[in-house]
């Protein structure tokens, strides 16, 4: 994955799985870096189940628990879906990188797609934060019982 100008392995990142009766429902990885918290990655394999909601609640509640001062992710300009789900779920758009993902392209991952989801080009990075005021609300309204 490229995000901010930088390549990495999602797959060697930690993360929480979301189940139910042992079926995998989504999946989603982080990163902390200083006191912030980056959700790599959120893949709901069933759309509408409350999975990726309940991995956003999983990966606040850690950022509570280790008092972490930022909570953020970085998607593309194509990804309607995912800006329309975050947004919907208090998450702020913190910033625009334009030509971003033209540049990753380029120099650091080649097959990055060029058209994306509805034939929208590929090209800015967007950022988005959830304030920490809204993270009890957050983890209460969204998180599943451990069970």
């Amino acid at each position: 994955m490229v995000t901010r100008g930088r390549l990495f392995d999602v797959s060697g990142l930690p993360g929480f799985v979301a189940l139910r009766n042992a079926d995998w429902l989504g999946y989603a990885t982080y990163q902390i870096d200083g006191d912030e918290l980056e959700i790599a990655m959120l893949q709901s394999i069933i759309p509408g189940a409350g999975a990726g909601s309940a991995l956003i609640a999983a990966c606040i509640a850690l950022a509570r628990s280790q008092r972490l001062a930022h909570v953020w992710l970085v998607t593309t300009n194509d990804n309607l879906d995912a800006l329309r789900f975050y947004q919907h779920r208090g998450f702020r758009l913190a910033a625009l990188r334009p030509d971003a993902v033209t540049r990753a392209r380029e120099s650091l991952k080649t097959e990055i797609g060029l058209i994306g989801e509805s034939g929208i080009p590929i090209r800015d990075e967007i950022e988005l934060y959830l304030p920490p005021t809204e993270w009890p609300y957050f983890v209460e309204r969204y998180g599943w019982p451990s069970s």
